[in-house]
């Protein structure tokens, strides 16, 4: 709306700022909400409260299940930097598509999400977390180069829907079901921070820099598709992990065993 009523100068200048500021109005949302969940029962049993130097301890302990958690996170943070921040440009700027195309395309994104995120995420409460992140990663792996490709030969804004609709639904479906795998498979003693841990360093070093790699990549290849090598180099990651994590988590299971009293 404000990119229909703004000259491009004015939205440059300070009309980008309005639809942050709009969104900050969640923000007393999220206060409620996390002023009203309930602790998980593992938490709600523990007796000690580890203060910084124990989870730092811990942390450095459980240093594979933190990377596989990076790994694990990559997939996600690459996938929805491609189909919102890094979206508007590529529309733009390398398919010479309308601005508004993009926008909308952009907006489309965003409902998606919002629709598939919980869906998939109830799904994988009834058939599993790892048959979605599996499905969802060789899905990325098998189409995102193809798709792209197919996208590049004649872009329009139907085949760049099309492809961003796709796109979103594979993110959904797997965040659905990853945000609560790599919560259970990390050890209660290190379960906040090391999912925070992975999350920021996931998102700091390979999916913020998304628009910026993919903008190299098309530079120095001069291959409007390339994007999609990047994103199936995510998808490897995810599948990749989502392999390693269930065995770590089965051997973490038997210590836990052993050291229960009977």
């Amino acid at each position: 709306m404000l990119s229909s009523i703004l000259t491009p100068a004015k939205m440059l200048a300070w009309g980008w700022r309005i639809p942050l500021l709009i969104g900050c109005s969640i923000v007393p949302l999220l206060f409620m909400l996390r002023t009203s969940l309930q602790e998980s029962d593992e938490f709600v049993a523990r007796k000690h409260h580890p203060e910084i130097r124990e989870i730092i301890r811990s942390l450095a302990s459980n240093w594979r299940i933190v990377l596989i958690g990076v790994m694990m996170v990559t997939m996600t943070t690459v996938s929805f930097y491609f189909i919102t921040a890094y979206t508007p440009t590529f529309g733009t700027s390398v398919l010479k598509l309308k601005q508004m195309d993009s926008l909308v395309v952009t907006l489309c994104v965003g409902i998606s999400n919002l629709f598939w995120l919980p869906v998939m995420g109830a799904l994988s409460d009834r058939v599993g977390r790892r048959p979605l992140l599996i499905g969802c990663t060789l899905l990325a792996l098998f189409t995102a180069y193809p798709a792209l490709s197919w996208l590049v030969a004649a872009p329009t804004f139907s085949k760049l829907l099309i492809l961003a609709m796709w796109l979103s639904f594979i993110y959904g479906s797997y965040n659905g079901a990853m945000v609560v795998y790599l919560t259970e498979v990390m050890p209660v003693d290190v379960r906040t921070t090391g999912f925070s841990l992975a999350y920021s360093l996931a998102t700091a070093i390979f999916g913020g820099f998304t628009p910026a790699i993919c903008t190299y990549l098309i530079h120095v290849t001069n291959n409007r598709a390339i994007p999609g090598l990047w994103l199936m180099f995510a998808a490897a990651c995810g599948l990749l992990a989502a392999v390693l994590a269930k065995s770590y988590h089965q051997k973490q299971v038997a210590v836990e065993l052993q050291q229960t009293p009977a």
